[in-house]
């Protein structure tokens, strides 16, 4: 299950995500906000706390750069939320950094992209290996 959100900034692209996923038979949590004006952390809070609790194993928060998003819910313990604007960078932040919320910014990136960028997050693994300990350390960081 995936959980999505994100402010008045990236309604419409969150719309062409949902739908994206939806064609794709990908289980997700809408949190909103579906065009109500919002505050970036409240919204982050909400789907870091998806993942935290379980209900959802990954994250996609959108707002207009993805910045304000990756911040806010990198300051939830258990969260590494990645700022993301091209393939590679998605890649290897679920491949090295085992990344759970992938943030987006509608400003910043056309729909195309962001949906290839999506279909990458979610298929791409956590390599583990000499990783492993890396990110245990950044867990670490949080205590």
């Amino acid at each position: 299950m995936i959980a999505i959100g994100c402010d008045h900034a990236a309604v419409s692209l969150k719309n062409a995500i949902m739908a994206h996923l939806e064609e794709q038979g990908v289980e997700y949590i809408n949190l909103g906000t579906d065009g109500d004006p919002c505050d970036y952390p409240d919204m982050a809070k909400a789907v870091a706390e998806k993942i935290t609790s379980g209900e959802c194993e990954l994250g996609i928060l959108l707002c207009g750069t993805g910045i304000g998003m990756s911040i806010a819910a990198n300051k939830i313990k258990g969260i590494r939320a990645a700022c993301c604007s091209d393939c590679f960078s998605v890649r290897y932040t679920r491949l090295h950094n085992d990344a759970n919320i992938l943030c987006m910014g509608e400003r910043v990136i056309g729909k195309g992209l962001a949906l290839e960028l999506v279909d990458i997050f979610l298929s791409t693994p956590f390599e583990g290996g000499r990783h492993l300990r890396r990110v245990e350390k950044i867990k670490a960081l949080e205590n």
